[in-house]
């Protein structure tokens, strides 16, 4: 089992554009575009194909339709902080895809935890079928 590489992030790719942070804050909020949309164009980036099938396929709602990531960033209060967080979310997400899931191998249940469980049923079964009704001859 070779150790595959991760996908690499090229900055020249990414396309960022500031802007006006939502919620509570004051006056800093309202005057200042400390909030940043990150977008990457998936079809358009140096990915290899694999990761590029795999990102799109994503049931994610920051991909369009297009094939663009967009990430939102607005939980820091400078730009750069933004900007960081939006690129390590990105990353994260080209990580997610990097890794494939190990398969599950069907397995049949052994004989004994087959007894068991059918054991465990009629016992309690048993248990139930003395909650009735006393019959009174």
């Amino acid at each position: 089992m070779s150790a595959r590489a991760k996908p690499v992030l090229v900055p020249d790719e990414v396309e960022f554009s500031a802007i006006r942070a939502q919620g509570a804050g004051g006056q800093n909020v309202n005057k200042v575009s400390s909030a940043v949309h990150l977008r990457y164009d998936i079809r358009a980036s140096s990915l290899a194909d694999m990761y590029k099938e795999r990102l799109l396929a994503l049931p994610d709602q920051r991909i369009t339709k297009d094939g663009v990531v967009v990430i939102k960033a607005q939980q820091y209060r400078t730009q750069e902080q933004n900007k960081a967080d939006a690129l390590l979310r990105l990353q994260e997400l080209l990580d997610q895809v990097a890794s494939t899931p190990k398969r599950r191998v069907a397995t049949r249940p052994t004989r004994g935890s087959q007894q068991r469980r059918l054991e465990g049923k009629t016992s309690r079964a048993k248990v139930k079928a003395l909650r009735g009704k006393v019959g009174l001859d």
